[in-house]
């Protein structure tokens, strides 16, 4: 789908989506659970990487309802033994987060990945399940087969490659007839990521003891909700309007957005605060409103997915925007160490890349023109924000990639003043 955005600045109210992170560990631990479970949801917005999940959960033999407003999530069937096939589609927190659990079930399971998922770092996760019994056969191709049960005890993990690793195995070991532990070799990244994981655990009386290397993991436990489970809203997706409103117009604010969440890109509030944006936090929402914006230093290693909205904002800056520690960028739905920076050169901005870091110099405006999504939903997202400094339109190919987060963004984008024509393939 291609996406012709015509400039102009954007405000009002939205409120926040649900947010995929959170709801992804929510519906494993309830299918995880011994009775269904209702999950507040609402109707139409049902991104790729959440149907990927509850298809892989039905393949298990959840019985998944989805209602109007609510998802209703069944127990998997524990006792099933034929292979079943979980399509991943592009969502890489599906199957890292399921793969450690299937293995902790003994259900052997083909699963598919598409697009650049084939090729997303597993090394060191299977290294780790394999050492404890796991059998994985045709690694690294569309369909990876996994088979075997996996045994309690030491499991060692790199924590600079992808906090999933650790979620994963987290979920996972609580079903083992024996205590394990988790050893975090080097420093871990994007430690909100693993912070949401304990917490929804706990919402699930699941009890994780955090060590000096890691983490060690009782066993086995009851996945039992404490209380009503409730989706929190989304900071990735919502830091999105919030760089909006701090590039230009009157201000946008977000409802439903948790001040006290898990979250690690809530964040985003104190990076616009550095920018020189105006901050408003109160109550379930967050106001930004432009202000005299100037380049800073940003760490992007617990903040990954912010990067986008950021540089967007950088591009809205007068000076030097560098922002550090991004190499992992690189294995995200698109190299989005390139694709950031190609997405503001074809705009009219100046980015380079290094090894680590992404450089932004910017001078307040862009000129706009055609940009790719690089078939990344956060990349599509950003060229739409950053066209409310274009001089002149900006039009999107491959625009529908905003659904495997975000389905309803352009329907959002437009009630918030944006000027939205959709076009064919």
């Amino acid at each position: 789908m291609e996406v012709i955005i015509t400039p102009r600045a954007l405000g009002g109210s939205v409120s926040a989506i649900p947010s995929k992170s959170h709801l992804h560990r929510l519906l494993i631990c309830a299918a995880l659970g011994g009775s269904p479970l209702k999950i507040p949801y609402p109707a139409g917005m049902m991104s790729e990487d959440i149907k990927a999940t509850l298809g892989c959960l039905s393949a298990l033999g959840s019985d998944i309802k989805v209602g109007d407003n609510c998802l209703v999530v069944g127990p998997i069937d524990r006792k099933a033994t034929d292979i079943a096939r979980l399509d991943c589609g592009e969502s890489g927190s599906t199957y890292r987060f399921l793969v450690p659990v299937v293995l902790a079930l003994g259900r052997p399971a083909t699963f598919h990945l598409s697009a650049r998922l084939p090729s997303r770092p597993m090394d060191d996760l299977f290294s780790a399940l394999e050492a404890h019994g796991a059998k994985i056969e045709d690694k690294g191709s569309p369909d990876v087969f996994v088979s075997g049960k996996i045994s309690p005890g030491r499991y060692e993990i790199p924590g600079n490659i992808s906090s999933q690793y650790i979620t994963g195995l987290l979920l996972a070991l609580p079903l083992l007839p024996g205590e394990s532990e988790i050893i975090i070799t080097g420093k871990p990244e994007s430690v909100g990521y693993i912070n949401m994981t304990l917490s929804v655990l706990r919402d699930y009386s699941v009890k994780v003891r955090q060590t000096q290397t890691g983490y060690r993991i009782p066993a086995p436990q009851k996945f039992s909700p404490t209380k009503a489970i409730m989706p929190e809203g989304d900071w990735s997706n919502s830091a999105f309007w919030l760089a909006a409103g701090a590039m230009r117009g009157e201000g946008i604010r977000v409802t439903g957005l948790r001040h006290d969440t898990s979250q690690g890109d809530s964040e985003i509030c104190k990076i616009l605060r550095r920018f020189g944006a105006r901050v408003d936090e109160y109550g379930d929402y967050v106001a930004v409103s432009p202000g005299r914006l100037r380049g800073i230093s940003v760490d992007a290693a617990d903040i990954p997915d912010l990067v986008p909205a950021i540089a967007a904002v950088a591009a809205a800056a007068e000076g030097v925007t560098l922002i550090e520690n991004a190499g992992r960028l690189r294995l995200k739905e698109s190299d989005r160490q390139r694709s950031v920076s190609a997405t503001l050169n074809a705009l009219g901005g100046r980015s380079v890349t290094g090894d680590d870091s992404i450089t932004i110099y910017g001078t307040g405006v862009l000129d706009g023109g055609k940009v790719e999504s690089f078939s990344d939903h956060r990349i599509a997202m950003m060229a739409a924000v950053c066209s409310v400094i274009c001089r002149n339109n900006v039009t999107i190919t491959g625009a529908e990639a905003t659904d495997k987060s975000y389905p309803g963004f352009f329907s959002d984008y437009a009630a918030l003043g944006g000027s939205v024509i959709k076009g064919g393939d």
